[in-house]
Parts: structure tokens; C-alpha cells; sequence
């Protein structure tokens, strides 16, 4: 992060699979500064109230001021801390009705991400 930029939020991702390291590494390139995207294996789980389990189970987003969110949550959450252009895709993953179509597509990748491009056997759990 560059030096200066306030942390909105932090994602927790599984570092161990490379669908997921992959969409991160897109995050980073072109989501503007202010998320913090930290693998689970890596990061102090229970300082933050986390446990592996659930970081195992989806993607977690803890934000600055105290948002939670976890799988489409989570996204609809770092979208909505990156700003600008993003806040309307937020809305749209944190707002019913179109929250529950981003749920289910979020556990459909999920479940299908050692499938994807980058995915590894690691991602299969």
C-alpha cells in the first residue's frame, strides 16, 4: 500500500489457493488503495476475532470502522470501502434482493474454485 493511504479494511483470503491469490492479486492492481488483503494462514486470527474455520469456509472482510462481512458480504464490503464507482456494485452485493443472487454465486465459485483458472488441488477443501 502506499505510504500515507488510510486502511479502510482488511480481506482475510486462503493464500493457499490460487484462484484465490489470483483474485486478490486483481484487487490490488485495480481497486484503489485503502484494503489490506492478508492470507489467513499468515495473519493473528484470534486478534481479530477470526477463526481458520471460518476463513477455510469464505472469504472474511474486517472494516475499520467494525464492518463484518463474509463470502459475497465480504465482497459488497471491500467494494463499498474502495469508493468512486464501486459503491453501486457494493450496493448491489449487500442489498436484498440482488444480496442473495451474490451469495449464491459466491458459493458457486467457492465450491468450484480448484476448478478455475489458478485454482490448485489446495483449492478443493
Amino acid at each position: 500500500m502506499a505510504d500515507g493511504a488510510v486502511v479502510r479494511g482488511t480481506v482475510y483470503f486462503d493464500g493457499d489457493c490460487g484462484f484465490c491469490s489470483s483474485a486478490t492479486d486483481w484487487g490490488r492492481r485495480h481497486l484503489p488503495p485503502g484494503v489490506v488483503f492478508v492470507p489467513y494462514q499468515w495473519a493473528d486470527l484470534a486478534a481479530v476475532g477470526l477463526t481458520a474455520e471460518e476463513c477455510q469456509h469464505a472469504l472474511q472482510y474486517l472494516g475499520a470502522r467494525g464492518q463484518r462481512g463474509s463470502g459475497g458480504s465480504a465482497v459488497g464490503h471491500l467494494l463499498w470501502a474502495s469508493g468512486g464507482g464501486w459503491r453501486l456494485p457494493a450496493v448491489l452485493a449487500l442489498a436484498p434482493p440482488t444480496r442473495w443472487l451474490v451469495e449464491g454465486m459466491y458459493r458457486l465459485v467457492a465450491a468450484n474454485r480448484y476448478r478455475l483458472p489458478g485454482g490448485t488441488p489446495a483449492c478443493k477443501r
